[in-house]
C-alpha cells in the first residue's frame, strides 16, 4: 500500500522547557501507507514530538503538516484525520468494551448508526466480541490495549500514532497487537510508532528514526542501520556478569557494546577476519576464561546502544 507521497512533513521543529531542549531542529517526512519507527532513550523527545503532531502541544519553532494541514493553524482538521493510542490504555474501566468504542465515536461527532456499525466491526476485528458487553475493568492487559487501539480507529483515521503501545504486555499479547498493526498498514493506514522494544521496530517499521537529546542521530531502514556496525558482530559471553566490564575495557579499541541485561560483550567486526583474529588473540593473551563466543549479524539493539550512548 505504500506510495511515494508524504502524508506527514516536518520541518525545523523545536520545543524547549525552560533550559531543556526537548526537540532541536527536527525535520523528516513520513510516506503515506508506511510505518515509521521512532526510537530513543527515555527523555529523548519522542513523546514531545508525538504530542506536537497530535495537536496536544505547540512547537516553539518549525512546522508540521499532516495530510495537508498545519498542526497549529488547522488543528481541528488534523484531529479529524488522526488516531492516538498511548502507553496507557485511555479507556473507562466502568464502561463495557462496546460502550467505550461508542463513546469514542460520539467524540468524533459521528452519527449514531455509524458509531454502532463501526463499534461492532472493530469488536470483531480486534477479537473482542465475546467480551463486548463486559466492563473493561474485567479485561486482561492485552484486551485493554486492543480496545484502546480499536477506540483510536473509530474515526477511521488516515494516520495512527502509537506511543509505546505494547509496554507491559506479555509476548503473546504483544504479538497479537503486532498482527493487528500489520493488518491496518496493509489497508493503507500510515503509522508512527514509538517503542522501547527494538524487536518491535525491526518487525514493523519500514523506516526508523533514532533521536537522542532532542536531535535526530540516525535514520534509515532497519537493514541500513544495522549495516552501520559492519557486516557481523562477535558476541563474547562470560561465565560471570561481573567480568563484563573488565572485558569491555580490555577491548576498548574495538568499540565494544555492552548492555546491563546481558552476559556478553558485542564487538562490531568492521575489518573482516583480521579484526576477528585480533579480538580473539587479545582475549587469549589476557588469560580470560570465556563461556562462549559466536559470530552473527548485528542487531537493532546494538545500533541503538551505539548511537545513543554518552561519550
Amino acid at each position: 500500500m505504500e506510495t511515494s507521497e508524504p502524508i506527514i512533513s516536518i520541518r525545523n521543529l523545536s520545543k524547549s522547557y525552560a533550559n531543556v531542549h526537548a526537540l532541536q531542529d527536527i525535520s523528516f517526512d513520513i510516506t503515506k501507507g508506511s510505518v515509521l519507527g521512532l526510537l530513543g532513550p527515555n527523555g529523548a523527545g519522542k513523546t514531545t514530538l508525538v504530542n506536537i503532531l497530535t495537536t496536544l502541544l505547540k512547537p516553539d519553532q518549525g512546522t508540521a503538516i499532516i495530510s495537508g494541514f498545519d498542526v497549529v493553524k488547522n488543528s481541528s482538521a488534523v484531529r479529524s484525520r488522526i488516531g492516538l493510542a498511548g502507553q496507557f490504555a485511555a479507556i473507562d474501566e466502568n464502561l463495557t468494551g462496546r460502550e467505550n468504542l461508542e463513546l469514542a465515536g460520539t467524540l468524533y461527532h459521528l452519527k449514531r448508526n455509524v458509531v454502532k456499525e463501526r463499534a461492532q466491526k472493530l469488536l470483531e476485528e480486534f477479537s473482542l466480541t465475546e467480551a463486548a458487553d463486559r466492563q473493561a475493568k474485567t479485561y486482561s492487559g492485552g484486551m485493554r490495549r486492543r480496545l484502546d487501539v480499536a477506540a483510536s480507529l473509530i474515526g477511521e483515521p488516515e494516520i495512527l500514532f502509537l506511543d509505546e503501545p505494547t509496554t507491559g504486555l506479555d509476548p503473546s499479547s504483544r504479538n497479537e497487537l503486532w498482527k493487528i498493526i500489520e493488518a491496518l498498514v496493509k489497508k493503507g493506514t500510515t503509522v508512527l510508532l514509538t517503542t522501547q522494544y527494538l524487536e518491535e521496530a525491526d518487525r514493523l517499521a519500514d523506516r526508523i528514526i533514532i533521536i537522542n537529546e532532542g536531535k535526530i542521530v540516525a535514520e534509515g531502514t532497519p537493514k541500513d542501520l544495522k549495516s552501520r556496525l559492519g557486516t557481523s558482530v562477535l558476541e563474547v559471553h562470560m561465565p560471570d556478569r561481573q567480568k563484563i566490564e573488565p572485558l569491555a575495557r580490555l577491548l576498548q579499541e574495538f568499540n565494544p557494546i555492552t548492555s546491563e541485561a546481558s552476559d556478553f560483550v558485542s564487538v562490531p567486526i568492521t575489518a573482516g577476519s583480521r579484526m576477528l583474529l585480533e579480538v580473539i588473540k587479545k582475549v587469549e593473551a589476557a588469560g580470560i576464561e570465556l563461556a562462549d563466543i559466536e559470530l552473527r549479524r548485528p542487531s537493532l539493539d546494538e545500533v541503538f546502544i551505539t548511537l545513543t550512548k554518552k561519550p
